[in-house]
């Protein structure tokens, strides 16, 4: 066995973790919100459970005036609030791994001063030179930052040498035009496989599991099809506003924010193919090839309003403290078209999936905070406990739970003790918490991690994001010529969206499973 890796085989469990290569983890927008909530405790986690390198250390970089003593006492204060406990010699022992150097992201001077402080730290911590560089930073500073390091030769790699790999938030671009644009800046001073586009539900343990749940289990596999599948539900609901994000939300919107990216991703793992191996590639060349069948949406708009929903939050007035509407919120324009909720009907045309619909939902001020992807089954096409007919008997629902309470619950039909015909619904439930102990690592913990092994399967490729905007952009620009005219419905906050999203299923005598 490798001396970087365990393995841990107890009662069929089978385990296997790989601790990276000695490098450096570069962080521009160190002084930001991501950094202090995620990624620093994030990092922490990893160095407790001894899966960093011993030869490992951080250097954030951004405009803030600061110096190593502050940005170590700002990220103490971050993990005082996040990281959920620990000594306080492995606080000690993680902090003084931090630096912090201060400067303007598009001035050549400050990346030679990265560049010089980089060389100093790599020989402190013998780091093999390896640098991980991550943009923690706003979307229209990706192309700046990217292309000053490879201006400073940071990104530059040679056979054999130490590797340079850099991270980026979403989102990627506006629409498939800039995501282009995007693509195109970037792979002239980097290569595909130093790319890593982020997101951060593919992180998330539930998100992980539907790979090994679908292609580790004999018993899910043969029915993953039209033949035994009714529909998929897939809803990602925030029950929180904007907060103070009008600049970035107005130009945004849910389609963008939330749908192009983590509804679409998370689709793609439910219905694609299996990959001939849990290798990077095999598994996104599936993924693509999977959005590459979503039918397109329609441009006309009275043809688009039979499968999609948009919709916009009201001001709270019942059954919620006193709240604005989507358009009083600060920095909003009164007159805004802008979607807070989408919901749409999609359909996937390859065999296993022809006729079976896919219907997404998503957005802001709704009942609860909640994602979930739920497979709902056929009903059995015979009943043979007259006078239950097979209508009347609840069809078998396989949820995953995303988020909060990460796990998956199956539904199913038993014998309720007390006559001999009693038939009443069963659900079986798994929580990650209650049967490991735990609650599962946070998702930038994983992604993080794998950045620095090397391990792209939880990144969005070029040709993924490519496609998927592909399908979107058409959709944006029939909303976008519709303007003030185009239909979007109100809903109150603290409800599940307006009701054109319940009449999206009704109509083909469907409802949402409410998480």
């Amino acid at each position: 066995m490798p001396q970087n890796q365990t393995i841990r085989q107890i009662r069929g469990e089978f385990c296997i973790e790989t601790r990276p290569q000695p490098c450096a983890l570069v962080i521009f927008g160190a002084s930001g919100d991501l950094t202090r909530r995620k990624l620093i405790p994030s990092l922490y986690h990893l160095f407790q459970r001894k899966l960093l390198s011993r030869n490992f250390y951080i250097l954030g970089c951004a405009r803030t005036p600061l110096d190593d003593a502050a940005f170590r006492s700002q990220c103490r204060e971050g993990l005082a609030r996040e990281s959920g406990g620990g000594s306080g010699q492995d606080r000690g022992g993680f902090l003084e791994r931090c630096y912090y150097l201060a400067g303007d992201y598009d001035k050549p001077e400050f990346y030679q001063q990265i560049a010089a402080r980089l060389t100093e730290l790599d020989q402190a911590y013998q780091s093999g030179e390896n640098h991980l560089f991550y943009l923690a930073t706003p979307p229209n500073l990706d192309t700046t930052i990217a292309w000053q390091l490879g201006r400073a030769t940071l990104t530059k790699e040679f056979p054999g040498g130490p590797w340079r790999r850099v991270v980026l938030e979403k989102p990627l671009g506006r629409d498939l035009e800039s995501a282009l644009a995007l693509d195109d800046h970037l792979h002239a001073v980097l290569a595909e496989r130093q790319i890593y586009r982020i997101d951060h539900y593919l992180g998330k343990e539930t998100v992980q599991n539907l790979l090994m749940l679908r292609f580790a289990n004999a018993i899910f596999e043969p029915i993953w099809n039209r033949r035994y599948i009714d529909h998929v539900q897939i809803t990602v609901a925030e029950n929180l506003g904007i907060e103070h994000r009008a600049g970035y939300f107005e130009q945004a919107g849910t389609l963008r924010d939330m749908f192009q990216n983590h509804m679409l991703q998370m689709l793609s793992l439910v219905a694609m193919e299996p990959p001939a191996s849990f290798d990077a590639n095999r598994v996104r060349d599936e993924k693509v090839k999977l959005l590459r069948s979503i039918r397109p949406f329609p441009t006309d708009p009275a043809q688009l309003e039979q499968i999609f929903v948009r919709g916009q939050y009201g001001a709270g007035t019942q059954g919620v403290p006193a709240t604005p509407s989507y358009r009083e919120e600060p920095g909003v324009a009164p007159d805004s078209p802008v979607e807070t909720f989408v919901a749409c009907e999609l359909r996937v045309d390859n065999w296993r999936w022809q006729g079976v619909p896919f219907y997404l939902r998503t957005g802001k001020r709704l009942a609860a905070k909640a994602s979930q992807i739920a497979i709902v089954f056929k009903a059995v096409p015979h009943s043979m406990f007259q006078p239950i007919e097979s209508e009347d008997l609840a069809p078998n629902v396989l949820v995953l739970n995303v988020q909060p309470n990460e796990g998956a619950s199956l539904t199913l039909q038993a014998k309720h003790p007390g006559p001999k015909l009693c038939m009443s619904s069963l659900t079986m439930d798994f929580t990650y918490s209650e049967v490991f102990g735990e609650d599962p690592p946070e998702a930038y913990e994983r992604l993080l991690l794998d950045c620095m092994l090397g391990d792209p399967t939880l990144f969005v490729r070029s040709d993924d994001m490519e496609v998927s905007w592909a399908l979107i952009t058409p959709l944006l620009e029939t909303w976008r010529a519709q303007g003030e005219a185009g239909r979007i419905d109100p809903y109150p906050p603290g409800s599940w969206g307006p009701a054109a999203a319940d009449a999206l299923l009704a109509r083909d005598g469907r409802q949402w499973l409410q998480p």
